[in-house]
């Protein structure tokens, strides 16, 4: 795959959590969180993003989302599970993405607010306006995720170097 080829990014939210009494690492998602990851997993297997790899926090919210989502998939991409995904700032996401092989070209980064929001607002210097008024009315509530756009290496993935193209949330 060339680097002048447009690559995907897909900023996904893991799905609602339960507040149980365990630490913030092991929160399991509630049962909403189980329905919104399976929609959004049928959403995101709707779009036809081939995807080559997953990137998603070690969390068990993150993973339990992960695994309903992918069930709705045709074909599983890798899956690497990135302790450093977990409570990262859109920088530190950045520095994860930086790591990408550049023979992917569509990745999924199933992560946590604040920072998968942060990421898709600084890496975003344009917008599709649609996407753009609805993730701003929206936030990014649980389950929700953005696609973006941007071309060349992996490597040089900066803030401003992408274009959001959709957005998506499950409704409340």
């Amino acid at each position: 795959m060339s680097v002048a080829e447009p690559r995907r990014i897909v900023l996904f939210r893991h799905a609602k959590a339960d507040w149980p009494q365990v630490n913030d690492h092991e929160r399991p998602l509630a049962e909403r969180g189980r329905k919104d990851a399976a929609v959004a997993g049928r959403k995101l297997a709707d779009s036809g993003i081939p995807f080559d790899l997953a990137l998603c926090s070690t969390a068990i919210r993150t993973r339990e989302t992960w695994k309903l989502a992918v069930h709705e998939f045709s074909q599983r991409p890798k899956t690497v599970y990135e302790e450093r995904i977990y409570e990262a700032s859109p920088g530190e996401l950045i520095a994860v993405l930086n790591e990408t092989p550049d023979d992917a070209q569509n990745v999924l980064l199933i992560g946590h607010n604040p920072g998968v929001q942060g990421l898709a607002e600084v890496l975003a210097a344009s917008a599709d306006e649609d996407a753009r008024e609805r993730m701003s009315r929206r936030g990014f509530p649980a389950a929700a995720f953005a696609v973006l756009t941007f071309t060349g290496s992996w490597k040089i993935l900066e803030p401003g170097a992408a274009t959001l193209v959709d957005y998506w949330a499950p409704s409340e």
